[in-house]
């Protein structure tokens, strides 16, 4: 062992890639080897690696302020907010906070929720409902309400329980569920948590518009968002979408939430707001949120490095960049591409269920039996297998799924990706796949 090998990762006996350049779509190992990037790192680069306008912007405010007090005004938290406001928030999401990731922007919205009620006066609205298939960060609060099994293991002594309810999974959905009235079926199993809660007790339902990893890139039937919006205005209960994976162009449109034309009332995201340049994350609310927790007294902590300057200067270039080479309708139109090769790939595969998402954000799902769908066995290690045979054939995509919803490989390129560069790295993952499942068909 040289004297390097043991400095990184964390966990003592695992071994790490070493990374020691990228640009564009490609990421460049110590040995020379050229890495096709088709998850964006963790599905967080948007603009590409290696853009000097973002890291000049880094270098140039880092030099003006070093740290300033997250509650202080400076020009880059400024700019942010306004370009926000004029080019990116649904017009009544006008208030932001900035913390340092998508973790603490979730627990954040979290707190809000429940701050907002008991400020005016109704303490035992106090509950956020969760799904059974979600993640929404590392912290305990955030751990405890997701439904990432395989990321709650060895903290369930410390974990508060929250109530869940079914996530929209077309593939899976119950059998005696009727297939055209899955929002249905799935918006009532929700009200059915609710009201067994009691509406009264509950301030939040908090989900993802669009499931990222944990699913792989899982799309609720067309009419379950509107029903889930009518919902929650009818028992006072505030929606939350945590769109820290799918915002920022992920899907094809700003926000996820623009495929069903509606607004939630808090709104969080992160991995593309800075494209990997930075780290920060974003909680977006309404005055009608905020001002009753303002009128009280209250306040909404910050985090230290919440809002720090060079992460607001970054944050400011990718999104200028996002705009300036329409980048979001090149995540749409890329996304169609990629559904049509994904599909020309696995279509006729014996052990993937399906492909699925939208824009650049899409996965597939790897089962032992197409027919039944029943799933490789856990300790198979499917995805990491055809992750680790990517690796080796030169592309780079993403593990999904909890461990219990297994096995999801997904697809979170940049969007300035190529056509060709997209089109051979859905060629290596077909024949990674088959390497993987080589020693485990039946």
């Amino acid at each position: 062992m040289s004297a390097t090998d043991d400095l990184w990762p964390f966990l003592p006996g695992r071994k790490s890639l070493k990374i020691v350049a990228a640009q564009g779509a490609t990421l460049v190992t110590d040995d020379g080897r050229e890495i096709l990037d088709l998850a964006g790192g963790a599905i967080a680069v948007n603009v590409g690696h290696g853009r000097a306008e973002v890291a000049r912007a880094i270098a140039a405010e880092a030099e003006r302020l070093t740290y300033v007090v997250p509650p202080w005004a400076t020009p880059s938290r400024e700019q942010l907010v306004s370009r926000l406001r004029q080019s990116w928030l649904p017009p009544s999401l006008n208030r932001a906070y900035f913390a340092s990731g998508g973790s603490e922007a979730n627990e954040t919205a979290m707190k809000v929720a429940v701050q907002h009620f008991a400020s005016r006066g109704l303490p035992r609205k106090s509950k956020i409902i969760g799904r059974e298939l979600s993640y929404h960060g590392t912290t305990l609060a955030t751990t405890g309400l997701g439904g990432h099994a395989a990321r709650r293991i060895g903290l369930e002594a410390v974990l508060q329980d929250h109530p869940r309810a079914p996530t929209p999974y077309p593939l899976r959905a119950p059998t005696d569920w009727p297939a055209d009235q899955l929002g249905r079926c799935y918006a009532d199993a929700l009200e059915a948590v609710i009201d067994a809660e009691g509406p009264e007790t509950v301030a939040a339902v908090m989900a993802e518009p669009i499931v990222g990893s944990s699913g792989g890139a899982l799309i609720p039937p067309e009419d379950y968002w509107p029903r889930i919006r009518a919902l929650c205005d009818r028992h006072d209960i505030l929606l939350i979408f945590d769109e820290v994976m799918t915002g920022f162009g992920r899907t094809g449109r700003r926000f996820a939430c623009e495929h069903w034309d509606l607004a939630p009332d808090l709104l969080v995201a992160g991995k593309g707001l800075a494209g990997g340049y930075a780290p920060i994350g974003g909680l977006f609310a309404s005055d009608a949120v905020l001002e009753p927790i303002a009128a009280s007294g209250g306040e909404v902590m910050f985090h230290t490095f919440g809002a720090h300057p060079a992460a607001c200067a970054a944050a400011d270039a990718v999104l200028a960049i996002l705009e300036r080479e329409e980048l979001v309708a090149r995540s749409a139109a890329l996304g169609v591409k990629l559904s049509g090769w994904l599909n020309d790939a696995f279509a006729d595969h014996p052990h993937v269920a399906e492909s699925r998402g939208c824009g650049l954000l899409q996965a597939i799902e790897v089962v032992a039996d197409r027919e039944t769908l029943e799933p490789f066995p856990q300790i198979a290690g499917v995805t990491r297998k055809i992750v680790a045979a990517g690796l080796e054939r030169g592309i780079y995509a993403y593990w999904g799924g909890t461990g219990v919803i297994r096995d999801i490989v997904c697809l979170g390129p940049p969007f300035t990706i190529t056509e060709a560069e997209l089109q051979r790295g859905v060629a290596i993952l077909r024949d990674a796949v088959d390497a993987a499942l080589a020693g485990l068909r039946r």
